[in-house]
């Protein structure tokens, strides 16, 4: 019994101790702008990746955009990029892998949801495509902007 007690304690310590991660956060101006959700110019589109759930919430999660690393997301944020049309992969990095092939149309929004779980060690990730409300709805639950 003392021993499963001094173990539940420990990783209570350990959990407070490991602290929220943090990113580089966009200015409250951009912010305000991005959460309009106005449409992009006709010529781009516009992507948001947001995290709003709080599994996970002491760790960054690594989003790479056709290969390239676009920054992390952490509890209650989001990314936005404005990108050339077409198909474009994207990876969430954390105890496993998650990619996730998107199609993206000239003057429109896209959203997908960086979902984490329970893992053995660290959060697992998965990317998910959603529709339009729910992708708003997520963002504003979002609350942070990333910028790399």
């Amino acid at each position: 019994m003392k021993k499963t007690y001094a173990l539940a304690v420990l990783l209570v310590v350990a959990a407070l101790g490991s602290g929220c991660a943090s990113v580089p956060q966009g200015s409250k101006e951009q912010d305000a702008k991005l959460k309009t959700f106005a449409a992009p110019p006709a010529d781009k589109a516009g992507l948001y990746i947001y995290s709003n759930e709080w599994m996970g919430m002491s760790e960054k999660h690594e989003i790479e955009l056709d290969g390239i690393s676009i920054g992390s997301t952490i509890y209650k944020s989001y990314m936005y990029k404005e990108l050339a049309p077409g198909k474009h992969l994207l990876k969430s990095n954390g105890e496993n892998s998650s990619t996730l092939e998107v199609d993206l149309k000239p003057g429109t929004l896209t959203y997908v949801w960086n979902d984490i779980s329970i893992g053995f060690l660290w959060g697992r990730v998965e990317l998910i495509l959603v529709d339009e409300k729910t992708g708003q709805k997520g963002v504003l639950e979002g609350g942070t902007l990333v910028t790399k």
